[in-house]
């Protein structure tokens, strides 16, 4: 079948997101779909990041004549194909084995950044060469500045341009809901896990032939493979008392554009600012760390204000859409980063997974700004918001 042929057969087997979430669904053994889902505490956060998004409403423009919708973007000196690009996800090959090397071999055929993981599963020197030159590294803050240094350095060697730092994890948040599936460190081969892989062949065959997930990234530092090893070492060499001092040393040390992420608080984005970074994520951490969060969208806009246009704003948390994407672009983002929407992709297709859902991503964009009469994302910022909350 040729690669048009099958695009077009995904397309109407899996128009939207959702539909990709729901096939996910089924392919996941229980605990991977509990992990990918989850939040922490009565996951109120998730759903807030859901509502918040869907009270916002747009005023559209008719008339305009024939449209020329153009989406490609420039981000930090950069030209990308769409204003969005994948988020980075801790543990991605549970969702699909090598699920790293299929989404950066996407990211650079379809011209959007990756985002790797310092918890991902494969390690930068294997995806790096996939994805190019759209190559981002999300860093988790090591104490060490030996180990931080030769993290950056990895990161640098393999083509990772932009750097994420990632500020809104203090402390492991508790994810009550990972635990009550039978989530443990190490994994146990229990009557449970065995059922599950059982009637989830094909997500089984894949692990085998791939090995369980580990944190290869940080394996080779703990000088095991042993995960609840690694997952110890984790816990005590990386900083959850991030402060400024270290974003500081961070960015005198990175030669490259920067992104300080999961900001919620004008104050900090004005901090940020200062240091001298590139760019700001308004971003909860997908509802995933602090259940009491507001939803990004809520402060998107007093967080545009703050930076008085002087660093980029990406957000993310809850996009599912090219109608989200625009929400976000009207209230100030210049550039969004979507996360379970390509994770829901892998587990439901494999390696077709991360560029269908890029073509839903773009295909539902550009249908949204023609139904909105706007041809450019800049051209966002001019739309009337009628309704931001209920």
């Amino acid at each position: 079948m040729s690669y048009e042929k099958q695009a077009a057969r995904l397309m109407n087997d899996y128009p939207g997101i959702y539909d990709l979430e729901m096939k996910a669904k089924k392919r996941l053994p229980y605990v991977a779909w509990e992990y990918l889902q989850t939040g922490t505490g009565y996951e109120q956060a998730i759903e807030r990041n859901r509502r918040r998004l869907e009270n916002i409403s747009l005023r559209p423009r008719f008339m305009r004549g024939k449209l020329n919708i153009d989406l490609s973007t420039e981000l930090f000196g950069k030209k990308f194909a769409a204003p969005f690009g994948v988020a980075p996800v801790g543990l991605t090959g549970m969702m699909w084995p090598k699920a790293e090397q299929i989404l950066a071999r996407m990211a650079q055929k379809m011209k959007v950044p990756f985002c790797l993981s310092t918890v991902a599963t494969q390690i930068p020197e294997a995806v790096g060469k996939y994805s190019g030159d759209m190559g981002w590294f999300q860093l988790y803050p090591p104490k060490e500045a030996e180990l931080r240094d030769n993290l950056l350095k990895r990161a640098k060697d393999n083509g990772f341009h932009t750097l994420v730092l990632t500020a809104d994890v203090p402390a492991p948040s508790r994810r009550e809901r990972t635990k009550r599936a039978g989530l443990k460190t190490p994994p146990k081969i229990t009557p449970q896990f065995i059922w599950q892989g059982i009637t989830h062949p094909a997500w089984s065959i894949a692990t085998v032939l791939n090995g369980l997930p580990r944190l290869r990234t940080v394996e080779a530092y703990s000088n095991s493979k042993d995960l609840a090893v690694v997952e110890e070492f984790v816990r005590f060499k990386f900083r959850g008392d991030l402060d400024w001092e270290y974003v500081k040393a961070v960015r005198d040390r990175w030669d490259g554009p920067m992104v300080l992420k999961g900001l919620l608080h004008p104050d900090d984005a004005k901090q940020a600012v200062a240091i001298g970074v590139d760019g700001i994520g308004v971003s909860n951490h997908g509802g995933r760390q602090f259940d009491g969060a507001p939803a990004p969208i809520d402060i998107l806009p007093e967080m545009v204000e703050a930076v008085q246009g002087k660093v980029k704003v990406i957000y993310d948390s809850g996009i599912r859409s090219g109608l989200d994407m625009i929400r976000a672009f009207a209230l100030g983002a210049d550039f969004v980063l979507c996360g379970r929407a390509y994770m829901y992709g892998v587990a439901a297709l494999g390696k077709y997974g991360g560029e269908h859902t890029t073509s839903i991503l773009m295909d539902d964009l550009k249908n949204n700004m023609a139904q909105l009469g706007i041809e450019r994302i800049e051209e966002c910022r001019e739309i009337k918001v009628i309704k931001e909350y209920p």
